[in-house]
């Protein structure tokens, strides 16, 4: 029974993906508030209208009292919405204001019901109708506002829209009876549109939001590119206190192509990603870790970061030190790493790149050179030997 409850809730109020929830959260406070403005306006309009067709058989508090009070907060919600700007700022203002604007829709849904209700069983025959017609075109109205928040729309249905229409089933007057099938089937058609519409703006914000991964991301490792780290660098540059550096680091991991000649791109594609999760382990949130080609990833520090500086360099190589084991191989990673710091080695993007490569290479060739020397050394104890 449970598991049947939530399974109906679930589809009645559907879970949205969390990539997307602030999104969707900033949306729909953006389009009810534009939309709840008009709405509000319109409906403190409309109560001059009413309290000159109330009932005159109800108590005065019904007949007036209520339609007031609706007025009141209907200007209330307008100069709130006219006043507030900035509802749609953050995913918890957004969050903060479709909260408010659930309970307050539900709350004056509720008073406009009651005050139907009421005028629908005092009133004479002849005018009985005006009461249902009158919530049917302010309540389908503020559901329609509400298409965005699935639950107030709902809960506008339940108490606004469900009393009348049971009222109208059991009033035993045909025309009542036409007049709450031809509700139910608008309130059906609505709902339908309504979650219709929920649904595409979700489908369409998932779609964003993957299109933007990919622009953004290597599809192998799943680290930022080269054009989000150049992003990143641009922004830190414009951001910088040149009394506060940064630090820069690009690694290039040495003799990769003979793992891929000696076990196949498999196993290399598979110690890139192994690579790429230690440089993220080891940097955690000092910066940002990027792929900037083959074998190449670079990583941006922030200002504040304690292992910013040219020691981040052993940082980074310290990381990468214990062997990867791939589909049963033992590979042992060696890489090389260039280092630049701003404002001292550069003060634009392309120039701390390029310094930091230049001191890539400058390891790469000192480390070269060292192993020739060995390699010399070694072939002249053997040759001694011998």
């Amino acid at each position: 029974m449970q598991s049947a409850i939530r399974h109906f809730l679930s589809r009645l109020i559907p879970t949205v993906p969390a990539t997307v929830r602030d999104e969707f959260a900033i949306l729909s406070a953006t389009r009810l508030q534009i939309q709840s403005r008009a709405l509000f306006l319109v409906m403190f309009l409309t109560i001059p209208f009413v309290l000159y067709a109330s009932s005159t058989g109800a108590d005065p508090w019904i007949r007036y009292g209520m339609p007031l009070a609706m007025g009141s907060c209907c200007l209330i919600g307008y100069i709130s919405l006219i006043k507030d700007r900035n509802a749609s700022g953050s995913p918890d203002l957004a969050r903060k204001f479709i909260a408010e604007a659930t309970f307050f829709s539900a709350a004056i849904c509720a008073l406009v019901s009651i005050w139907c209700v009421l005028s629908f069983v005092r009133a004479p025959s002849d005018m009985r109708l005006f009461y249902p017609f009158t919530l049917a075109m302010g309540s389908l109205t503020t559901i329609y506002t509400l298409a965005t928040i699935r639950l107030a729309a709902i809960l506008n249905i339940i108490i606004g829209i469900v009393p009348i229409t049971i009222i109208l089933m059991l009033a035993g007057d045909p025309v009542a009876w036409s007049a709450a099938a031809s509700l139910i089937m608008v309130t059906t058609f609505l709902y339908r549109l309504i979650t219709q519409q929920n649904d595409q703006s979700i489908r369409l914000l998932v779609l964003q939001h993957e299109m933007r991964q990919l622009a953004q991301t290597d599809p192998l490792t799943g680290l930022f590119n080269r054009r989000v780290l150049d992003e990143h660098l641009e922004r830190q540059l414009a951001e910088g206190n040149p009394q506060q550096g940064f630090t820069v680091a690009v690694i290039d991991l040495d003799e990769f192509k003979p793992v891929n000649d000696q076990f196949g791109h498999g196993v290399g594609d598979q110690l890139l990603v192994e690579v790429a999760k230690r440089l993220q382990r080891a940097c955690g949130k000092d910066g940002i870790v990027a792929r900037i080609g083959g074998d190449e990833f670079a990583v941006l520090f922030h200002p504040d970061s304690p292992i910013s500086g040219p020691p981040c360099a052993d940082h980074m190589l310290a990381a990468l030190v214990p062997p990867c084991t791939v589909q049963d191989h033992v590979i042992r990673i060696q890489a090389s790493v260039g280092v630049a710091c701003w404002p001292k080695d550069g003060t634009t993007a392309h120039s701390l790149l390029e310094a930091a490569d230049k001191r890539l290479y400058a390891v790469k060739d000192y480390t070269t050179k060292a192993d020739a020397v060995v390699a010399n050394r070694s072939r002249k104890l053997r040759t001694a030997e011998g």
